[in-house]
C-alpha cells in the first residue's frame, strides 16, 4: 500500500506514530508523512530545522514533509493557539502540493489538536482517498476536563467540528474501549469504530539493573518511586506532592521525577516550600530510549490522573511502558487505566486525587518483599505480550488499512 500518514508529531518528536510508521514499511508498504517542524515539548525549533529548513527529508524509508508552523512557546495562551492554526493553515494549503503522486489510503494520527483532520480532509476531497482517524485524545471532552475551554457555546462548536471531521472518515480507531461512547455520540457508526490500543517502541523492554550505571549516578538511593513524563496538569502533581509529604518521615521512600512539563516550575517551588529536598527529585528530560534504564532501577513506577470522566476513559501510554518494562505499577487514577494494571496483576491502584490513598499504595509496595515485587514485574510484562505486543497490534492496523483501501477503489 502506498500511505499518507497526518499527524501533529513525528521523529525526531518522541510519539508512538514513529515505531508504526517504522513497522509499515519494514513491512513492505510505502509511507509518506505529513507533519509540522519538530518543536514539542520544548516550544523551539529542534536544531537544524526551521521554516526554510530539513522540509523535506527520508527516515529509516520514511517521507516526510513537514509544513510551516509557529512554535508552541511555553505551550499556553495565545501562542499555543497560534501554533495550531499555523500548523492548520499550512498543512492544508501544501498538503495537496506535497502529495501529488498515487496513494491508496490516509491513515491520521490524532493527538490534541484534533483540526490535524483537516489537512486529510482536503487530500480526501482532492484525491478520493480513504480516511482511517486513530483518536488519541477526545475532543471536546479534554478540552472541558483540563479547563482549557468552560464556554458550552465554544464546547458545543468544537464537538459540531468534530462530528463533522468523524463524518468524512471510513473508520475510526480508538486507543482506549472506553472511547467508543464518547466517539458514537459523534460518529453514529459502530460498526465502523475498532478498537486499538497503543504499544510501546521496541526499546521499553525489561533492562538489567547492574549495566544501567550512568543513570544509577542521577538517582538517589532508597526505595525509588519513579514517574516518567509530562509534568502538567492532568498529571495532578498535587496529589503526588502531598503523597511525598505525607512520606516524609520514611526517608528511604525516593520520589524520582523523569521529564518536563508546564507545570514543573510550580512543582519545584512545591518541592521547597515542602521541605521534600532530602526525598522529591526532578531530574529533567532524558531520551526516551534511557528510560528502561532508569526503570530497570525503580523498585515502583508511578502513574497518575486527575479526576475528570474523560481520564477515566483513558489508558495513558506510559501504562504499556511500564508493563513493558517489567516493573511493578503504583498508580492513582481510575477507570481503563486502573482496569489495565488489576487485570494484568503489576501493580496497586489508589483512587485520584486521594493523597493519602496513594501515600498508603506507595507504602504497601515499600513493605512488599522483593520478590513478590518482581512478581508482579513479570505479569506486567506478560500482559503487555499478550495484549499490547507491537506486531500484534500492526497486524490489526494493516487489516484495517487495507480493508478501507480496497472499499476506497470500488
Amino acid at each position: 500500500m502506498r500511505i499518507v500518514i497526518v499527524t501533529n508529531h513525528f521523529w525526531p518528536e518522541e510519539f508512538r506514530i514513529n515505531d508504526v510508521a517504522r513497522g509499515l514499511v519494514a513491512r513492505g508498504h510505502r509511507v509518506s508523512v505529513l507533519t509540522g517542524i519538530p518543536n514539542y515539548p520544548g516550544g523551539k525549533f529542534f536544531s537544524g530545522y526551521g521554516i526554510f529548513k530539513k522540509r523535506r527529508e527520508t527516515h529509516q524509508g520514511i517521507e516526510i514533509r513537514r509544513s510551516p508552523l509557529i512554535p508552541r512557546g511555553s505551550g499556553s495562551g495565545w501562542r499555543l493557539i497560534l501554533n495550531y492554526l499555523s500548523h492548520l493553515l499550512f498543512s492544508c494549503l501544501l498538503a495537496p502540493w506535497c502529495f501529488r503522486g498515487e496513494y491508496d489510503v490516509i491513515f491520521v494520527f490524532e493527538t490534541s489538536p484534533v483540526t490535524v483532520g483537516f489537512p486529510a480532509l482536503v487530500l480526501r476531497a482532492m484525491k478520493r482517498l480513504p480516511i482511517v482517524f486513530w483518536v488519541q485524545d477526545l475532543w471536546p471532552d479534554t478540552l472541558s476536563a483540563t479547563g482549557v475551554i468552560r464556554s458550552q457555546k465554544v464546547l458545543r462548536g468544537i464537538g459540531a467540528m468534530v462530528r463533522f471531521i468523524y463524518g468524512h472518515c471510513d473508520r475510526v480507531l480508538v486507543q482506549s474501549r472506553a472511547f467508543s461512547k464518547s466517539v458514537e455520540a459523534l460518529f453514529p457508526k459502530p460498526e465502523r469504530i475498532v478498537y486499538l490500543p497503543n504499544s510501546a517502541e521496541e526499546f521499553y523492554r525489561p533492562f538489567p539493573p547492574e549495566e544501567a550505571v550512568a543513570e544509577g549516578a542521577l538517582m538517589a538511593a532508597g526505595f525509588r518511586v519513579v514517574f516518567a513524563g509530562n509534568i502538567g496538569v492532568a498529571q495532578d502533581f498535587g496529589t503526588i506532592l502531598d503523597a511525598a509529604e505525607a512520606l516524609k518521615h520514611v526517608s528511604d521512600i525516593q520520589w524520582i521525577i523523569i521529564g518536563d512539563g508546564r507545570r514543573r516550575a510550580w512543582v519545584e517551588e512545591q518541592r521547597s516550600k515542602r521541605g521534600l529536598e532530602q526525598t522529591f527529585h526532578l531530574l529533567g528530560r532524558h531520551p526516551a530510549e534511557a528510560m528502561p534504564r532508569f526503570f530497570a532501577l525503580a523498585d515502583a513506577l508511578l502513574v497518575t490522573l486527575k479526576k475528570e470522566p474523560i481520564f477515566a476513559f483513558t489508558i495513558p501510554s506510559k501504562i504499556q511502558s511500564y508493563l513493558a518494562c517489567g516493573r511493578p505499577i503504583v498508580a492513582a487514577l481510575e477507570g481503563e487505566g486502573k482496569r489495565v494494571i488489576e487485570q494484568a496483576g503489576a501493580g496497586f491502584t489508589s483512587p485520584p486525587e486521594e493523597p493519602q490513598a496513594l501515600a498508603a499504595a506507595v507504602l504497601k509496595m515499600y513493605r512488599l518483599p522483593a520478590r513478590e515485587r518482581e512478581a508482579m514485574g513479570r505479569a506486567g510484562r506478560t500482559y503487555f505480550e499478550r495484549e499490547f505486543e507491537p506486531d500484534l497490534l500492526l497486524d490489526r492496523l494493516e487489516g484495517v488499512l487495507k480493508e478501507v483501501s480496497g472499499e476506497g477503489r470500488r
